[in-house]
């Protein structure tokens, strides 16, 4: 049984990585198509903002691909899973996010590129929930060292409390 999820995650995984590069292929294309032909963007700033959705890609492509024994073309490793939520999931957002810029790019020009301001933004609003959490954690510990002492007064007062 454990095989078979083995195999399903590998089979899932390999489908979306090669739909992942498809794409990729597909929306950077497109760019360079239409800098070259048509009217240029900046090429700088496709870079810069491309980048950082390339090596999320670069990194799920390692760990996620598939594993096969060379000589007997059994599944060594499935790879980690893609699904799953958590750094994964946040890399496939820049992923979308950095396609969705490139296209507005090559529809309204430079100004597409505002759309990947998302990005960052994002991390910090969930760099801040951390923060948040780890302050409420801080206080919960504060909070419970100090009721760990016993009420003083007589057995009444101590029951009510």
């Amino acid at each position: 049984m454990a095989q078979k999820a083995k195999k399903d995650r590998a089979k899932s995984n390999a489908a979306s990585l090669n739909s992942l590069h498809i794409g990729s292929l597909i929306v950077n294309g497109l760019f360079l198509l239409a800098h070259f032909l048509f009217r240029p963007r900046s090429l700088w700033v496709y870079g810069l903002l491309s980048t950082p959705a390339l090596i999320c890609q670069y990194i799920l492509e390692v760990s996620g691909r598939p594993k096969y024994d060379p000589a007997t073309k059994a599944l060594r490793s499935a790879g980690e899973d893609l699904a799953a939520a958590g750094l994964t999931e946040y890399m496939f957002d820049v992923i979308w996010v950095t396609w969705a810029s490139t296209i507005l790019a090559i529809a309204f020009g430079n100004w597409g590129w505002l759309l990947w301001v998302a990005v960052p933004a994002y991390g910090v609003y969930l760099g801040s929930g951390l923060f948040g959490m780890g302050k409420q954690k801080m206080a919960e510990f504060q909070g419970a060292g100090a009721g760990d002492a016993a009420p003083q007064g007589n057995r009444r007062s101590r029951r009510n409390a």
